[in-house]
């Protein structure tokens, strides 16, 4: 019987245990996927430190872009064996008052697909692995026009991004008017929602990270950031003053919290105007508590929109977004560092140094 690896996540700040296991046949409804390339996360980062979720042997990992390799029924998902796929892990109910209403992203009893037993058949249960095992009824389908693996880069930062602005559409909040935009922290969610941003057509879009990288500060630029500030570098006061020149006095429109900082909610609050939105999808771990203001949101009667998941057609509106602009999705290939599954914990030890804008683990 043919064997894959998979990295084993064993616990927090444990080294990942490489494994090898027999790559058995799907069961109906499920799909065996063969690896093009498994994103490394942020909130993966989180779980291995103990401030997202709980302890235990389980394979992590939620960016799978694979192969189909067989499935009995693809065909009546519209899919077939050899297209290549993006999988999502989420499960939602499909009977909560959400789910009833069509906000499965927000479904209250939501549950996943890479929660599996990996010492149990089909063992591959989820993204840092050769294969995966995943429901037919939750893989998109990547058009043959995009490159798999450019399409991994933002595989789960595109989506999740694509959620709150949705989000903010549903909130008639009138983001796409917006002239002066704020995006906090340039992780692979900030990223794309600068460039998301830029797209929409709004004037002036600036950058906030803690520290100063070079090499990330320039891609946004490149997808059209007009200044990166760094706080290691510019005062607050500096930035903010700056920021509510170009916006005539007023404050930001928009700011899209992106950095995982929770110091940086308070401040994100600081930038905005009157009426101003606040996209909030970046807090994404148990980081502890900071001091707010809360009569800033009175005084301001500011519109705060949270956003935890994504579904599957903010998926299909990411690949859109790539499908209309092939320049952008070519570029992505050039931000990725890649690793073999098997050296998994030296892209764990190159993320947590700062060293990678993307990091994907393939074949």
């Amino acid at each position: 019987m043919k064997k894959a690896i998979a990295a084993v996540y064993m616990g927090h700040k444990k080294p990942f245990e490489i494994r090898e296991y027999p790559v058995v046949e799907p069961e109906r409804g499920m799909a065996r996927l063969k690896l093009l390339a498994s994103g490394v996360c942020g909130t993966d980062v989180h779980i291995h430190d103990g401030t997202l979720g709980g302890d235990g042997e389980q394979i992590i990992g939620h960016e799978f872009v694979g192969v189909i390799d067989a499935a009995d029924d693809a065909r009546a998902y519209g899919l077939d064996v050899g297209d290549a796929v993006i999988a999502t892990i989420a499960s939602p109910c499909g009977k909560c008052m959400l789910c009833k209403s069509g906000d499965d992203a927000n479904c209250v009893r939501m549950g996943v697909t890479n929660a599996g037993d990996p010492n149990m058949p089909p063992y591959f249960h989820g993204g840092y692995a050769q294969y995966n095992f995943s429901p037919l009824s939750n893989l998109v389908k990547i058009p043959d026009s995009i490159d798999p693996v450019a399409a991994a880069v933002f595989a789960c930062a595109g989506p999740t991004a694509l959620h709150a602005f949705a989000l903010a559409a549903q909130a008639n909040c009138g983001v796409e008017h917006a002239r002066v935009a704020v995006v906090q922290g340039l992780g692979p969610v900030g990223m794309f929602a600068a460039a998301y941003l830029k797209a929409l057509g709004i004037p002036h879009v600036f950058a906030i990270t803690g520290r100063t990288v070079e090499s990330r500060a320039a891609l946004a630029k490149d997808f059209g950031v007009d200044v990166c500030y760094g706080l290691d570098r510019t005062p607050w006061e500096t930035l903010k003053a700056d920021i509510t020149a170009t916006s005539d006095g007023y404050g930001a429109d928009v700011v899209f919290e992106a950095s995982g900082n929770p110091s940086a909610f308070a401040q994100g609050l600081d930038l905005l105007r009157n009426r101003g939105v606040y996209l909030v999808p970046g807090q994404y771990s148990i980081s502890g508590g900071v001091p707010v203001s809360p009569e800033v949101i009175t005084f301001k009667a500011l519109r705060i929109i949270g956003s935890s998941q994504y579904a599957m057609d903010d998926i299909r509106a990411y690949l859109g977004f790539l499908q209309k602009r092939p320049a952008f999705a070519n570029k992505l290939l050039s931000i990725t560092t890649r690793y073999p599954v098997e050296k998994v914990n030296d892209a764990f030890a190159d993320i947590r140094a700062g060293r990678n804008i993307k990091t994907l683990l393939v074949p």
